[in-house]
């Protein structure tokens, strides 16, 4: 009998494919759109892993199910190419990173294609290449020129706000812009030079130069976002990161802060995911105060949203690095407050952030006056509170703030309770439902009437206003690196310009390695003539040197995609217009506060500056769970090279040792292959339990320290590309974290084999009869197509698998060969095993691929029972079982029920007391 021959069917099938452009979309207003995205991949050096490929299977399952439904399917894949990685091993080897990726890049393709995706290849994108990034610089050069007017509540081009200077100053402009800009006039504005006009600018532009705190990681050598940071330590790496100040390239992602939040109302993602970004964002609502220095012009201004408890403030804090640390510490304490300020440098600030349990402060040797009661209150420093965030100064309340409670009672400060009732012996207590006391003129009021009167009292003594403020702040976007996008900026007289866009791309120059210069300055500082000349001007300017963040190319690639070859334009209108924005978009959480929030931030600006017709880019977002390794462990005898298999270990004392999960199979060793692993291992003796050695094993993140990473590639030649994306799907829920296990791959495998066979008789010839199609074939093939169509469109693909076994193995009991019946069948199971079903299509004579099939209509009528088997209870106890017609009515259920012999002879001549009848299930009689 003719078998399922995988490693044949596979790569024809693929080669069909990519000849015939199958997965070729363009825009055809004649049939609906569908755009299906993954978040693409970094391509590392190590390729993928089994885990890699979870959500790319998913949304193929649904672009082919789109397909067969009659939609214009969008499905492309590209590369996010820039990335330290390559970088670090081109500062090791001195091999180029474009030499890297490349190499990379072709590995995971090779890869990608080996599992039978349906991807637009055509349309492929990749960050590093300079037709690509030509539009990223492109994109930051429109940002740079463009300013937010709250007014509107948009991005407008920086003309106008020129405009606006040029006629009246900036006298009632609301705009986002820095917080340090004093009122000007049309006078001044005109009389200033144009570097001085420059400079201003920059003080509103959406993309601008300052002085920042930044995360500097010298061992990278460069920024690092706060999300690229964890715990002092870079995310890559895990190298020590310090704060520092340096002059970079910042976005002002603040000015869409209320637009991102109310963005996400409007998207379907995730409650979880969207309680991140709302998190990052941090919309706070209170008021800010300014506290008067003592014998000193200087104000701190602090914002809450707690200024009812003004008269409850004891102290006030100040971040490490605000620059009003430095103006406020007395002589006596500089060296004090010097130390700390070091201290704190070498800690980021989500570790300041999230660590609660240290305790550390200084004072400066200063005292500040409430505005509020007259009262002295001693300024101190402290790394829990942030300089971005706020003022970065905060008013310290410790009897409703645990953190300035848990810091009062270190320094023994004092803690006033302003809110009566609250018990503050032992922790602070955060209440906002009270009534007020110690608070002067708040005394008897409720929290909420409290916060009203003091905001008003406030604004009145001029000393404070309402306010509402956001915890996100402005993204750096600058890396001290060389694999990144050139910046298009040019420098004259110390002032940012924008390169010519008819000059575009700013191509990454050759440098002879990889380092910042002897000098300090980027890696680009090794370039050789890396200057800019304007048109009509013979001199040349120094470009810069800093390149992109790795965000910035993945901040709008799925426009891209839509238009891959658009010389002359980010993209064409009216493609864009067609494809919109992308449907369904399937990628980890772990991107939630970068690429997500970023992507929706340049999303948001195009959109003001009338590029795109979309405001949100991305509809619908799914989260895909990770695929865990399972481990596999020997356990070695201690002192001796003698392993003892698992059931045994408890006899011996013993050490588990991690093995390479591709020398077991149902956790069964290859001993042979183990004495080949390592030089160390070829003498090893082993104890065996009934001849063979068993692992013990245990589900932990799949890493390569751990040797239970699975390469995909050995399971598509051992079973074939269908039974990999078949078993991914089956683990279980896509959101979920599941482990891989091979121990199940192979009833998978044997469901292929199976179905098969449905189309074969066992000489291996086809097999099919044309005969009408008996209820039982019907019913049970509209039972598959009604759930796997509702599994499809609500994302629960591990539950379809399920449904295709229990047809096949229905229709092989009923030795099913009926040619409508099967040709429907793999329709449906096309999306999820293409290349078996691709085979099997053909075999039926059609000669386009099945994915240009129409997918199968749900038939409700064939689910229609035409009887009813009813269990008939006698006082409880089944008694007997009768077929009846579906269609009968309680009267004649119960006579049929009570003539049956069975029936009768239990119920011994009695006539029963009760007789309960439901209908399609069940009779109950009670004598």
């Amino acid at each position: 009998m003719a078998e399922y021959n995988h490693r044949e069917i596979e790569p024809k099938w693929q080669a069909y494919w990519t000849a015939k452009e199958t997965f070729k979309a363009n825009k055809d207003t004649s049939k609906p759109k569908f755009y299906a995205l993954d978040m693409f991949p970094y391509p590392s050096g190590a390729g993928l892993h089994v885990g890699h490929p979870l959500g790319y299977i998913a949304s193929d399952i649904v672009s082919r199910f789109k397909r067969n439904q009659g939609f214009n399917v969008l499905h492309p894949m590209g590369f996010d190419a820039f990335g330290l990685p390559a970088e670090q091993y081109a500062i090791q080897t001195g091999q180029h990173p474009a030499i890297t990726t490349k190499e990379n890049i072709a590995r995971y393709k090779e890869q990608l294609k080996n599992i039978g995706f349906a991807f637009d290849w055509d349309k492929e994108v990749q960050t590093c290449d300079p037709s690509y990034y030509k539009w990223t610089q492109w994109i930051f050069m429109q940002i740079f020129n463009s300013w937010y007017n709250h007014d509107t509540s948009k991005a407008e081009h920086i003309d106008t706000l020129i405009e606006r200077f040029s006629t009246s100053g900036n006298a009632g402009i609301n705009a986002a812009c820095d917080d340090d800009i004093r009122e000007f006039s049309a006078d001044k504005w005109n009389n200033w030079t144009e570097q001085e006009q420059q400079y201003m600018l920059l003080k509103y532009r959406l993309t601008y130069l300052s002085e920042t705190a930044v995360n500097w990681c010298p061992e990278l050598g460069t920024v690092l976002s706060n999300d690229e940071v964890k715990d002092g330590f870079s995310e890559r790496g895990g190298f020590p990161v310090v704060r520092k100040n340096m002059k970079q390239w910042s976005m002002r992602i603040t000015a869409y802060a209320e637009r991102l939040l109310q963005g996400l109302e409007t998207i379907d993602w995730s409650e979880p995911l969207k309680e991140m970004q709302r998190n990052w964002i941090g919309k706070s609502i209170g008021a800010e105060l300014r506290f008067q220095v003592e014998n000193s012009d200087i104000e701190i201004e602090v914002f809450t949203t707690r200024i009812d408890t003004i008269f409850g403030v004891t102290f006030l804090s100040l971040a490490p690095e605000s620059d009003l640390t430095k103006a406020l510490t007395t002589p006596e304490q500089k060296e004090a407050v010097e130390q700390y300020v070091e201290q704190a440098s070498n800690r980021s600030e989500r570790d300041r952030m999230t660590d609660v349990k240290s305790i550390s402060g200084v004072f400066t040797g200063s005292y500040a006056t409430n505005p509020f009661n007259g009262e002295k209150v001693p300024i101190w420093v402290a790394d829990y509170v942030l300089a971005g965030y706020g003022t970065g100064a905060v008013m310290a309340v410790p009897c409703g703030d645990q953190r300035d409670y848990d810091f009062a009672k270190h320094f023994d400060l004092p803690i006033v309770p302003v809110i009566k009732g609250a018990d503050i012996s032992e922790k602070a207590d955060a209440t906002k439902d009270g009534v007020m006391i110690n608070s002067g003129f708040l005394d008897g009021l409720s929290c909420k009437d409290a916060i009203s009167k003091a905001i008003e009292f406030a604004e009145e003594k001029g000393v404070g206003k309402g306010k509402i403020n956001y915890r996100i702040r402005d993204a750096i976007f600058a890396r001290q690196r060389y694999w990144g996008e050139p910046v298009p900026v040019y420098f004259k007289d110390d002032t940012p310009y924008l390169v010519n866009e008819k000059d575009l791309p700013v191509i990454l120059p050759e440098i002879d390695k990889y380092l910042p210069t002897e000098d300090g300055d980027p890696p680009l500082g090794r370039a050789e003539n890396f200057t800019y000349s304007p048109k009509g001007d013979d001199k040349s300017y120094p470009l810069e040197l800093s390149t992109m963040p790795g965000w910035a190319g993945s901040s709008w690639y799925w426009y891209r995609y839509m238009d891959a070859h658009n010389e002359d334009a980010l993209i064409d209108k009216e493609v864009q217009e067609y494809w919109e924005n992308v449907d369904l978009y399937i990628g980890g959480s772990e991107h939630a506060t970068g690429h997500l929030l970023y992507s929706r931030f340049w999303n948001k600006i195009l959109f003001d500056l009338g590029f795109v017709n979309q405001e949100e880019p991305f509809k619908k977002l799914i989260n895909q769970g990770m695929i865990q390794g399972r481990s596999n462990f020997v356990y070695r005898v201690k002192g001796e090279n003698k392993f003892v298999s698992f059931g045994l270990r408890k006899e011996y004392e013993t050490t588990a040792i991690h093995v390479d999960v591709s020398l077991c199979r149902n956790d069964v060793l290859d001993t042979e292959g183990f004495k080949k692993w390592r030089p160390d291992l070829a003498d090893a003796e082993f104890i065996l339990e009934d001849g063979k050695y068993i692992c013990g094993w245990e589900v932990e993140k799949m890493s390569k320290s751990k040797y239970n990473v699975v390469n995909p590639d050995e399971i598509i030649e051992r079973y074939g590309a269908d039974t990999l994306r078949l078993y991914e799907m089956f683990l279980g829920p896509l959101e979920q974290f599941k482990p891989w296990n091979t121990n199940g791959i192979d009833g998978v495998n044997k469901f292929l084999r199976k179905l098969w066979r449905l189309f074969h008789d066992e000489q291996g010839n086809l097999n099919l009869s044309d005969a009408e199609p008996s209820k039982d074939e019907l019913k049970s093939l509209h039972k598959a197509i009604k759930k796997a169509q509702e599994d499809i469109e609500r994302y629960s693909f591990n539950t379809s698998v399920s449904t295709f076994m229990i047809c096949v193995n229905e229709l092989s009991a009923l030795k099913c060969n009926n040619e409508s019946i099967l040709k429907d069948l793999i329709v449906i199971i096309s999306p999820y095993a293409p290349h078996i079903t691709e085979e099997l299509w053909s075999l039926l004579g059609h000669e386009e691929s099945i994915i240009n099939a129409d997918y199968p209509t749900f038939d409700p009528a064939y689910l229609v029972e035409d009887s009813i088997e009813y269990p008939v209870m006698v006082n409880g106890k089944m008694r007997a079982k009768i077929q009846l017609g579906a269609d009968l009515g309680k009267d004649e259920i119960e006579a049929a029920a009570l003539a049956n012999e069975n029936v009768q002879k239990w119920l011994e001549g009695k006539t029963p007391k009760k007789v309960i009848v439901v209908p399609k299930k069940i009779v109950n009689l009670v004598v």
